[in-house]
Protein backbone atom coordinates (compact mmCIF):
# COMPACT_ATOMS: atom_id res chain seq x y z
CA UNK A 1 0.00 0.00 0.00
CA UNK A 2 2.88 2.35 0.71
CA UNK A 3 4.29 1.64 -2.73
CA UNK A 4 0.90 2.29 -4.35
CA UNK A 5 0.51 5.52 -2.40
CA UNK A 6 3.92 6.67 -3.55
CA UNK A 7 3.14 5.94 -7.19
CA UNK A 8 -0.18 7.78 -7.00
CA UNK A 9 1.47 10.76 -5.37
CA UNK A 10 4.01 10.99 -8.20
CA UNK A 11 1.30 10.62 -10.84
CA UNK A 12 -0.86 13.37 -9.35
CA UNK A 13 2.14 15.69 -9.00
CA UNK A 14 2.93 15.43 -12.70
CA UNK A 15 6.23 14.90 -14.48
CA UNK A 16 8.06 17.78 -12.74
CA UNK A 17 7.62 21.14 -11.09
CA UNK A 18 9.49 22.70 -14.03
CA UNK A 19 6.97 21.31 -16.53
CA UNK A 20 4.07 22.57 -14.42
CA UNK A 21 5.65 26.02 -14.12
CA UNK A 22 6.15 26.13 -17.89
CA UNK A 23 2.47 25.32 -18.42
CA UNK A 24 1.41 28.06 -16.01
CA UNK A 25 3.82 30.52 -17.63
CA UNK A 26 1.88 30.16 -20.89
CA UNK A 27 -1.29 31.18 -19.08
CA UNK A 28 -2.56 27.60 -19.16
CA UNK A 29 -3.78 25.30 -16.40
CA UNK A 30 -2.65 21.70 -16.03
CA UNK A 31 -4.92 18.88 -17.16
CA UNK A 32 -5.88 17.99 -13.58
CA UNK A 33 -6.60 21.61 -12.68
CA UNK A 34 -8.92 21.81 -15.66
CA UNK A 35 -10.78 18.65 -14.67
CA UNK A 36 -11.24 20.02 -11.15
CA UNK A 37 -12.85 23.16 -12.57
CA UNK A 38 -15.10 21.23 -14.94
CA UNK A 39 -16.45 18.59 -12.56
CA UNK A 40 -18.18 18.75 -9.19
CA UNK A 41 -15.62 18.77 -6.33
CA UNK A 42 -14.38 15.30 -5.42
CA UNK A 43 -16.43 13.53 -8.11
CA UNK A 44 -13.68 12.57 -10.55
CA UNK A 45 -12.93 8.86 -10.90
CA UNK A 46 -9.84 8.28 -13.01
CA UNK A 47 -9.48 5.34 -15.40
CA UNK A 48 -6.13 3.76 -16.35
CA UNK A 49 -4.08 6.18 -14.32
CA UNK A 50 -1.11 3.80 -14.35
CA UNK A 51 -1.13 3.14 -18.09
CA UNK A 52 2.27 3.43 -19.86
CA UNK A 53 3.26 3.12 -23.50
CA UNK A 54 5.04 0.06 -24.95
CA UNK A 55 6.84 1.82 -27.80
CA UNK A 56 10.56 1.49 -28.38
CA UNK A 57 13.11 3.41 -30.39
CA UNK A 58 14.04 7.09 -30.52
CA UNK A 59 14.60 7.00 -26.75
CA UNK A 60 10.99 6.15 -25.88
CA UNK A 61 11.91 2.97 -24.00
CA UNK A 62 13.74 5.12 -21.44
CA UNK A 63 10.79 7.45 -20.90
CA UNK A 64 7.57 5.77 -19.82
CA UNK A 65 5.54 8.20 -17.69
CA UNK A 66 2.27 7.11 -16.10
CA UNK A 67 -0.97 8.23 -17.88
CA UNK A 68 0.98 8.50 -21.17
CA UNK A 69 -0.06 12.13 -21.52
CA UNK A 70 -3.83 11.87 -21.23
CA UNK A 71 -6.08 11.74 -18.16
CA UNK A 72 -9.36 9.88 -18.58
CA UNK A 73 -12.32 9.17 -16.32
CA UNK A 74 -15.74 10.31 -15.25
CA UNK A 75 -17.34 12.58 -12.68
CA UNK A 76 -20.44 14.71 -12.28
CA UNK A 77 -21.62 18.17 -13.31
CA UNK A 78 -24.47 19.33 -11.09
CA UNK A 79 -24.84 15.72 -9.98
CA UNK A 80 -25.15 14.26 -13.50
CA UNK A 81 -22.53 11.87 -14.92
CA UNK A 82 -20.07 13.29 -17.45
CA UNK A 83 -17.08 11.50 -19.05
CA UNK A 84 -13.91 13.44 -19.75
CA UNK A 85 -10.45 13.10 -21.20
CA UNK A 86 -7.76 15.77 -20.92
CA UNK A 87 -4.44 15.98 -22.73
CA UNK A 88 -1.50 16.61 -20.39
CA UNK A 89 0.82 18.89 -22.35
CA UNK A 90 3.57 18.32 -19.78
CA UNK A 91 3.98 14.72 -20.99
CA UNK A 92 5.14 14.33 -24.61
CA UNK A 93 3.47 17.67 -25.36
CA UNK A 94 0.13 15.89 -25.10
CA UNK A 95 0.99 14.04 -28.32
CA UNK A 96 -1.09 10.97 -29.14
CA UNK A 97 0.51 7.53 -29.21
CA UNK A 98 -0.91 3.99 -29.13
CA UNK A 99 -1.48 3.78 -25.36
CA UNK A 100 -2.71 7.38 -25.24
CA UNK A 101 -5.25 6.66 -28.01
CA UNK A 102 -6.37 3.38 -26.41
CA UNK A 103 -7.25 5.24 -23.21
CA UNK A 104 -9.33 7.75 -25.17
CA UNK A 105 -11.05 4.96 -27.13
CA UNK A 106 -11.97 3.24 -23.87
CA UNK A 107 -13.47 6.32 -22.22
CA UNK A 108 -15.43 7.13 -25.39
CA UNK A 109 -16.84 3.59 -25.45
CA UNK A 110 -17.76 3.92 -21.77
CA UNK A 111 -19.56 7.23 -22.39
CA UNK A 112 -21.58 5.74 -25.25
CA UNK A 113 -22.47 2.64 -23.22
CA UNK A 114 -23.42 4.66 -20.13
CA UNK A 115 -25.36 7.22 -22.15
CA UNK A 116 -23.57 10.25 -20.72
CA UNK A 117 -21.96 13.36 -22.26
CA UNK A 118 -18.31 13.33 -23.28
CA UNK A 119 -16.06 16.38 -22.83
CA UNK A 120 -12.57 16.49 -24.32
CA UNK A 121 -10.05 19.00 -22.95
CA UNK A 122 -7.68 19.37 -25.89
CA UNK A 123 -4.10 20.55 -25.46
CA UNK A 124 -1.91 18.33 -27.58
CA UNK A 125 0.79 18.45 -30.24
CA UNK A 126 -0.90 15.98 -32.57
CA UNK A 127 0.33 12.50 -33.43
CA UNK A 128 3.43 11.21 -31.63
CA UNK A 129 5.94 11.16 -34.47
CA UNK A 130 8.15 8.53 -32.82
CA UNK A 131 5.29 5.97 -32.99
CA UNK A 132 4.61 6.54 -36.70
CA UNK A 133 1.51 5.15 -38.32
CA UNK A 134 0.35 3.56 -35.05
CA UNK A 135 -0.39 7.04 -33.75
CA UNK A 136 -2.32 7.91 -36.90
CA UNK A 137 -4.44 4.80 -36.49
CA UNK A 138 -5.26 6.01 -32.98
CA UNK A 139 -6.86 9.12 -34.45
CA UNK A 140 -8.89 6.96 -36.81
CA UNK A 141 -10.37 5.15 -33.82
CA UNK A 142 -11.32 8.46 -32.23
CA UNK A 143 -12.99 9.73 -35.42
CA UNK A 144 -14.98 6.51 -35.77
CA UNK A 145 -16.25 6.80 -32.20
CA UNK A 146 -17.05 10.51 -32.63
CA UNK A 147 -19.25 9.52 -35.54
CA UNK A 148 -20.86 6.60 -33.70
CA UNK A 149 -21.66 8.88 -30.74
CA UNK A 150 -23.06 11.67 -32.93
CA UNK A 151 -26.68 12.29 -32.02
CA UNK A 152 -26.46 9.65 -29.28
CA UNK A 153 -24.61 11.53 -26.52
CA UNK A 154 -23.59 15.21 -26.39
CA UNK A 155 -19.95 15.67 -27.37
CA UNK A 156 -18.14 18.87 -26.38
CA UNK A 157 -14.60 19.77 -27.44
CA UNK A 158 -12.76 22.36 -25.35
CA UNK A 159 -9.69 23.70 -27.12
CA UNK A 160 -7.13 24.81 -24.53
CA UNK A 161 -3.94 24.61 -26.59
CA UNK A 162 -2.79 23.74 -30.10
CA UNK A 163 -4.67 21.32 -32.34
CA UNK A 164 -3.14 20.79 -35.76
CA UNK A 165 -3.41 18.45 -38.71
CA UNK A 166 -5.80 15.52 -38.69
CA UNK A 167 -6.34 15.96 -34.94
CA UNK A 168 -8.57 18.96 -35.72
CA UNK A 169 -11.18 16.70 -37.27
CA UNK A 170 -12.23 15.20 -33.95
CA UNK A 171 -13.50 18.55 -32.60
CA UNK A 172 -15.13 19.21 -35.98
CA UNK A 173 -17.15 16.00 -35.55
CA UNK A 174 -18.47 16.96 -32.10
CA UNK A 175 -21.56 18.99 -31.20
CA UNK A 176 -19.87 22.04 -29.69
CA UNK A 177 -16.38 23.58 -29.82
CA UNK A 178 -15.09 25.96 -27.13
CA UNK A 179 -11.87 27.95 -27.54
CA UNK A 180 -9.73 30.26 -25.39
CA UNK A 181 -8.20 33.36 -26.96
CA UNK A 182 -4.41 33.51 -27.40
CA UNK A 183 -3.74 30.00 -26.04
CA UNK A 184 -5.76 27.74 -28.37
CA UNK A 185 -5.43 27.30 -32.13
CA UNK A 186 -6.84 24.92 -34.71
CA UNK A 187 -5.61 24.42 -38.27
CA UNK A 188 -4.92 21.64 -40.76
CA UNK A 189 -1.62 23.09 -41.96
CA UNK A 190 0.39 25.46 -39.77
CA UNK A 191 1.86 28.87 -40.63
CA UNK A 192 5.20 27.40 -41.74
CA UNK A 193 3.57 25.07 -44.26
CA UNK A 194 1.28 27.84 -45.49
CA UNK A 195 4.28 30.09 -46.09
CA UNK A 196 6.24 27.36 -47.86
CA UNK A 197 3.37 26.48 -50.19
CA UNK A 198 1.63 29.81 -50.82
CA UNK A 199 4.12 32.41 -49.66
CA UNK A 200 1.59 33.88 -47.22
CA UNK A 201 2.92 34.90 -43.81
CA UNK A 202 0.57 34.63 -40.85
CA UNK A 203 0.71 33.95 -37.11
CA UNK A 204 -0.81 30.90 -35.43
CA UNK A 205 -3.64 32.96 -33.95
CA UNK A 206 -4.18 34.76 -37.24
CA UNK A 207 -4.49 31.43 -39.00
CA UNK A 208 -6.52 29.43 -36.52
CA UNK A 209 -7.07 31.34 -33.29
CA UNK A 210 -10.31 31.57 -31.32
CA UNK A 211 -11.49 34.82 -32.89
CA UNK A 212 -10.85 33.54 -36.42
CA UNK A 213 -12.92 30.41 -35.85
CA UNK A 214 -15.63 32.26 -33.89
CA UNK A 215 -16.12 35.02 -36.48
CA UNK A 216 -14.87 33.83 -39.86
CA UNK A 217 -14.81 30.05 -40.26
CA UNK A 218 -17.63 29.13 -37.90
CA UNK A 219 -15.62 26.17 -36.53
CA UNK A 220 -15.81 27.51 -32.96
CA UNK A 221 -19.18 27.91 -31.20
CA UNK A 222 -17.92 29.73 -28.10
CA UNK A 223 -14.76 31.81 -27.47
CA UNK A 224 -13.60 33.15 -24.09
CA UNK A 225 -10.69 35.13 -22.67
CA UNK A 226 -9.61 32.61 -20.02
CA UNK A 227 -9.90 28.94 -19.13
CA UNK A 228 -11.87 29.46 -15.92
CA UNK A 229 -14.70 31.29 -17.70
CA UNK A 230 -14.60 28.81 -20.56
CA UNK A 231 -15.03 25.78 -18.28
CA UNK A 232 -17.79 27.52 -16.31
CA UNK A 233 -19.69 27.98 -19.57
CA UNK A 234 -19.15 24.32 -20.47
CA UNK A 235 -20.86 23.43 -17.19
CA UNK A 236 -23.72 25.81 -18.03
CA UNK A 237 -24.17 24.23 -21.46
CA UNK A 238 -24.19 20.73 -19.95
CA UNK A 239 -26.96 21.84 -17.57
CA UNK A 240 -29.25 22.31 -20.59
CA UNK A 241 -28.42 19.09 -22.43
CA UNK A 242 -29.76 15.58 -21.77
CA UNK A 243 -27.40 12.75 -20.98
CA UNK A 244 -28.28 11.02 -24.24
CA UNK A 245 -30.83 10.86 -27.04
CA UNK A 246 -33.21 8.69 -25.00
CA UNK A 247 -33.66 11.32 -22.30
CA UNK A 248 -35.28 14.73 -22.24
CA UNK A 249 -33.25 17.80 -21.26
CA UNK A 250 -33.25 18.50 -17.51
CA UNK A 251 -36.23 20.52 -16.35
CA UNK A 252 -35.82 23.01 -13.50
CA UNK A 253 -38.17 24.85 -11.18
CA UNK A 254 -39.01 28.28 -12.54
CA UNK A 255 -39.93 31.36 -10.51
CA UNK A 256 -40.75 33.38 -13.64
CA UNK A 257 -44.58 33.14 -14.05
CA UNK A 258 -45.67 31.13 -17.07
CA UNK A 259 -48.46 33.65 -17.74
CA UNK A 260 -46.24 36.74 -17.37
CA UNK A 261 -47.33 39.38 -19.85
CA UNK A 262 -44.63 40.75 -22.15
CA UNK A 263 -45.86 44.31 -22.54
CA UNK A 264 -42.40 45.51 -23.61
CA UNK A 265 -42.53 43.53 -26.86
CA UNK A 266 -44.83 46.04 -28.51
CA UNK A 267 -42.20 48.74 -28.02
CA UNK A 268 -39.19 46.56 -28.86
CA UNK A 269 -40.41 45.70 -32.37
CA UNK A 270 -41.20 48.68 -34.65
CA UNK A 271 -44.34 48.34 -36.74
CA UNK A 272 -42.47 49.68 -39.77
CA UNK A 273 -40.95 46.61 -41.42
CA UNK A 274 -37.98 48.61 -42.68
CA UNK A 275 -36.80 49.70 -39.26
CA UNK A 276 -34.19 47.46 -37.55
CA UNK A 277 -34.27 46.31 -33.93
CA UNK A 278 -32.37 43.91 -31.71
CA UNK A 279 -33.98 40.45 -31.71
CA UNK A 280 -31.98 39.44 -28.62
CA UNK A 281 -34.15 41.86 -26.60
CA UNK A 282 -37.23 40.00 -27.78
CA UNK A 283 -35.71 36.67 -26.78
CA UNK A 284 -34.78 38.01 -23.34
CA UNK A 285 -38.33 39.24 -22.78
CA UNK A 286 -39.87 35.87 -23.65
CA UNK A 287 -37.54 33.37 -21.92
CA UNK A 288 -37.34 32.53 -18.23
CA UNK A 289 -35.59 35.35 -16.35
CA UNK A 290 -34.21 36.65 -19.66
CA UNK A 291 -31.45 34.02 -19.63
CA UNK A 292 -30.14 32.18 -22.68
CA UNK A 293 -26.92 30.82 -24.16
CA UNK A 294 -26.29 31.95 -27.73
CA UNK A 295 -24.48 29.49 -29.99
CA UNK A 296 -22.16 30.85 -32.69
CA UNK A 297 -22.85 34.36 -31.42
CA UNK A 298 -20.19 36.02 -33.58
CA UNK A 299 -20.61 34.04 -36.80
CA UNK A 300 -23.47 34.61 -39.27
CA UNK A 301 -24.95 37.29 -37.02
CA UNK A 302 -28.02 37.74 -39.23
CA UNK A 303 -29.50 34.71 -37.51
CA UNK A 304 -29.60 33.83 -33.82
CA UNK A 305 -29.37 30.29 -32.43
CA UNK A 306 -29.75 29.99 -28.67
CA UNK A 307 -30.63 27.62 -25.85
CA UNK A 308 -32.86 28.87 -23.06
CA UNK A 309 -35.83 27.84 -20.93
CA UNK A 310 -39.57 28.41 -21.00
CA UNK A 311 -41.32 27.54 -17.74
CA UNK A 312 -38.24 25.52 -16.79
CA UNK A 313 -38.18 23.49 -20.02
CA UNK A 314 -35.16 23.77 -22.32
CA UNK A 315 -35.94 25.13 -25.79
CA UNK A 316 -33.92 25.95 -28.88
CA UNK A 317 -34.48 29.41 -30.37
CA UNK A 318 -33.85 30.21 -34.05
CA UNK A 319 -34.49 33.86 -34.90
CA UNK A 320 -33.70 36.33 -37.66
CA UNK A 321 -31.66 39.33 -36.49
CA UNK A 322 -32.90 42.51 -38.24
CA UNK A 323 -29.88 44.43 -36.93
CA UNK A 324 -27.57 42.51 -39.31
CA UNK A 325 -28.28 42.40 -43.06
CA UNK A 326 -31.93 43.09 -42.21
CA UNK A 327 -32.17 39.48 -41.00
CA UNK A 328 -31.91 37.90 -44.46
CA UNK A 329 -30.92 34.29 -44.92
CA UNK A 330 -27.58 33.70 -46.64
CA UNK A 331 -25.14 30.82 -46.97
CA UNK A 332 -23.60 31.09 -43.52
CA UNK A 333 -26.88 31.77 -41.70
CA UNK A 334 -28.50 28.76 -43.37
CA UNK A 335 -25.66 26.42 -42.40
CA UNK A 336 -25.49 27.78 -38.86
CA UNK A 337 -29.22 27.34 -38.26
CA UNK A 338 -29.36 23.93 -39.98
CA UNK A 339 -26.72 22.44 -37.69
CA UNK A 340 -28.45 23.90 -34.63
CA UNK A 341 -31.83 22.48 -35.66
CA UNK A 342 -30.24 19.04 -36.15
CA UNK A 343 -28.58 19.19 -32.73
CA UNK A 344 -31.85 20.16 -31.00
CA UNK A 345 -33.76 17.44 -32.81
CA UNK A 346 -31.14 14.82 -31.89
CA UNK A 347 -31.43 15.65 -28.19
CA UNK A 348 -35.19 16.20 -27.86
CA UNK A 349 -35.02 19.97 -27.48
CA UNK A 350 -38.21 21.71 -28.76
CA UNK A 351 -37.74 24.38 -31.42
CA UNK A 352 -39.17 27.89 -31.39
CA UNK A 353 -38.62 29.94 -34.54
CA UNK A 354 -39.03 33.73 -34.50
CA UNK A 355 -39.48 35.09 -38.03
CA UNK A 356 -38.76 38.53 -39.37
CA UNK A 357 -37.14 37.67 -42.69
CA UNK A 358 -37.20 39.66 -45.96
CA UNK A 359 -35.91 36.72 -48.01
CA UNK A 360 -32.61 35.25 -49.16
CA UNK A 361 -29.64 37.53 -49.76
CA UNK A 362 -29.35 38.23 -53.51
CA UNK A 363 -26.02 38.43 -55.28
CA UNK A 364 -23.61 36.67 -57.61
CA UNK A 365 -21.40 35.64 -54.69
CA UNK A 366 -24.30 33.89 -52.97
CA UNK A 367 -25.46 32.09 -56.11
CA UNK A 368 -21.98 30.99 -57.11
CA UNK A 369 -21.24 30.04 -53.51
CA UNK A 370 -24.08 27.51 -53.57
CA UNK A 371 -26.96 29.22 -51.76
CA UNK A 372 -29.34 26.72 -53.38
CA UNK A 373 -27.76 23.58 -51.93
CA UNK A 374 -26.59 25.26 -48.73
CA UNK A 375 -29.89 26.98 -48.06
CA UNK A 376 -31.52 23.59 -48.63
CA UNK A 377 -29.63 22.32 -45.58
CA UNK A 378 -31.87 24.41 -43.33
CA UNK A 379 -34.98 23.27 -45.18
CA UNK A 380 -33.89 19.63 -44.83
CA UNK A 381 -33.09 20.03 -41.13
CA UNK A 382 -36.52 21.46 -40.31
CA UNK A 383 -38.42 18.95 -42.45
CA UNK A 384 -36.51 16.11 -40.80
CA UNK A 385 -37.02 17.32 -37.21
CA UNK A 386 -39.57 15.43 -35.10
CA UNK A 387 -39.34 17.47 -31.89
CA UNK A 388 -42.11 19.97 -31.02
CA UNK A 389 -41.85 22.92 -33.43
CA UNK A 390 -43.52 26.30 -32.92
CA UNK A 391 -43.19 29.19 -35.33
CA UNK A 392 -43.96 32.85 -34.55
CA UNK A 393 -44.05 35.57 -37.24
CA UNK A 394 -43.27 38.95 -35.72
CA UNK A 395 -43.30 41.17 -38.82
CA UNK A 396 -42.42 40.18 -42.37
CA UNK A 397 -41.94 36.71 -43.81
CA UNK A 398 -41.28 36.86 -47.53
CA UNK A 399 -40.65 34.34 -50.26
CA UNK A 400 -38.71 31.11 -49.96
CA UNK A 401 -37.16 32.26 -46.68
CA UNK A 402 -40.64 32.16 -45.09
CA UNK A 403 -41.11 28.56 -46.23
CA UNK A 404 -37.64 27.49 -45.09
CA UNK A 405 -37.95 29.07 -41.63
CA UNK A 406 -40.27 26.33 -40.34
CA UNK A 407 -43.54 27.35 -41.93
CA UNK A 408 -46.63 25.27 -41.34
CA UNK A 409 -46.32 23.76 -44.81
CA UNK A 410 -43.02 22.03 -43.93
CA UNK A 411 -44.26 20.61 -40.65
CA UNK A 412 -44.36 23.23 -37.87
CA UNK A 413 -46.78 21.94 -35.24
CA UNK A 414 -48.13 25.39 -34.42
CA UNK A 415 -47.76 28.72 -36.20
CA UNK A 416 -48.59 32.03 -34.57
CA UNK A 417 -48.32 35.60 -35.79
CA UNK A 418 -48.47 39.09 -34.36
CA UNK A 419 -50.95 41.61 -35.81
CA UNK A 420 -47.99 43.31 -37.55
CA UNK A 421 -47.20 40.25 -39.69
CA UNK A 422 -46.83 40.36 -43.46
CA UNK A 423 -46.59 36.98 -45.19
CA UNK A 424 -46.12 37.21 -48.94
CA UNK A 425 -44.08 36.13 -51.92
CA UNK A 426 -42.25 39.46 -51.74
CA UNK A 427 -42.65 43.00 -50.46
CA UNK A 428 -45.61 45.01 -51.74
CA UNK A 429 -43.45 47.45 -53.71
CA UNK A 430 -41.61 44.67 -55.56
CA UNK A 431 -44.80 42.74 -56.18
CA UNK A 432 -46.60 45.77 -57.58
CA UNK A 433 -43.70 46.51 -59.92
CA UNK A 434 -43.96 42.98 -61.33
CA UNK A 435 -47.74 42.53 -61.46
CA UNK A 436 -48.69 46.04 -62.56
CA UNK A 437 -45.67 46.93 -64.65
CA UNK A 438 -47.74 47.86 -67.73
CA UNK A 439 -50.36 49.88 -65.81
CA UNK A 440 -47.64 51.86 -64.06
CA UNK A 441 -45.76 52.54 -67.30
CA UNK A 442 -48.92 53.73 -69.09
CA UNK A 443 -50.16 55.98 -66.27
CA UNK A 444 -49.97 59.74 -66.56
CA UNK A 445 -48.38 59.85 -63.10
CA UNK A 446 -46.44 56.55 -62.70
CA UNK A 447 -45.37 57.21 -59.11
CA UNK A 448 -48.87 58.04 -57.94
CA UNK A 449 -50.24 55.01 -59.76
CA UNK A 450 -47.53 52.80 -58.25
CA UNK A 451 -48.39 54.00 -54.73
CA UNK A 452 -52.07 53.33 -55.39
CA UNK A 453 -51.39 49.80 -56.65
CA UNK A 454 -49.02 49.02 -53.77
CA UNK A 455 -51.75 50.00 -51.34
CA UNK A 456 -54.22 47.83 -53.23
CA UNK A 457 -51.87 44.83 -53.18
CA UNK A 458 -51.30 45.21 -49.44
CA UNK A 459 -55.03 45.39 -48.77
CA UNK A 460 -55.74 42.29 -50.84
CA UNK A 461 -52.85 39.94 -50.08
CA UNK A 462 -50.69 41.28 -47.25
CA UNK A 463 -53.07 42.14 -44.47
CA UNK A 464 -52.24 40.45 -41.12
CA UNK A 465 -55.14 37.98 -41.30
CA UNK A 466 -54.72 36.73 -44.87
CA UNK A 467 -52.67 33.67 -43.85
CA UNK A 468 -54.88 32.99 -40.81
CA UNK A 469 -58.01 33.02 -43.00
CA UNK A 470 -56.42 30.27 -45.11
CA UNK A 471 -55.28 28.13 -42.18
CA UNK A 472 -51.57 28.83 -42.67
CA UNK A 473 -51.38 30.57 -39.29
CA UNK A 474 -53.09 28.96 -36.29
CA UNK A 475 -53.74 32.22 -34.49
CA UNK A 476 -52.91 35.91 -34.50
CA UNK A 477 -51.92 36.82 -30.95
CA UNK A 478 -51.31 39.87 -28.82
CA UNK A 479 -47.50 40.29 -28.49
CA UNK A 480 -47.95 40.70 -24.74
CA UNK A 481 -49.36 37.16 -24.56
CA UNK A 482 -46.44 35.59 -26.44
CA UNK A 483 -44.78 33.94 -23.46
CA UNK A 484 -48.02 32.48 -22.12
CA UNK A 485 -49.05 31.13 -25.54
CA UNK A 486 -45.66 29.52 -26.11
CA UNK A 487 -45.60 27.93 -22.64
CA UNK A 488 -49.09 26.47 -23.06
CA UNK A 489 -48.29 25.21 -26.54
CA UNK A 490 -45.10 23.50 -25.37
CA UNK A 491 -47.00 21.83 -22.53
CA UNK A 492 -49.45 20.38 -25.04
CA UNK A 493 -46.66 19.20 -27.36
CA UNK A 494 -44.57 17.63 -24.61
CA UNK A 495 -45.91 14.16 -25.42
CA UNK A 496 -45.59 14.56 -29.19
CA UNK A 497 -44.50 11.40 -30.96
CA UNK A 498 -43.61 11.34 -34.63
CA UNK A 499 -42.55 8.30 -36.62
CA UNK A 500 -39.95 8.73 -39.35
CA UNK A 501 -40.05 6.60 -42.52
CA UNK A 502 -37.96 3.43 -42.36
CA UNK A 503 -34.56 4.09 -43.96
CA UNK A 504 -30.91 3.62 -43.26
CA UNK A 505 -30.36 7.38 -43.26
CA UNK A 506 -31.27 10.40 -45.33
CA UNK A 507 -29.05 12.02 -47.91
CA UNK A 508 -29.03 15.71 -46.92
CA UNK A 509 -27.81 18.43 -49.28
CA UNK A 510 -24.11 19.19 -48.99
Amino acid sequence: MAELAGIRERVLAGPSEKATAAQHAKGKLTARERIELLLDPGSFQEVEQLRRHRATGFGLEAKKPYTDGVITGWGTVEGRTVFVYAHDFRIFGGALGEAHATKIHKIMDMAIAAGAPLVSLNDGAGARIQEGVTALAGYGGIFRRNTAASGVIPQISVMLGPCAGGAAYSPALTDFVFMVRETSQMFITGPDVVKAVTGEEITQNGLGGADVHAETSGVCHFAYDDEVTCLEEVRYLLSMLPGNNRENPPRVECADPADRRCEALADLVPEDGNRPYDMTKVIEEILDDGEYLEVHQRWARNIICALGRLDGQVVGIIANQPQTLAGVLDIEASEKAARFVQMCDAFSIPLITLLDVPGFLPGVGQEHGGIIRRGAKLLYAYCNATVPRISLILRKAYGGAYIVMDSQSIGADLTYAWPTNEIAVMGAEGAANVIFRRQIAEAEDPEARRAELVKEYKAELMHPYYAAERGLVDDVIDPAETREVLVRSLAMLRTKHAESPARKHGNPPQ
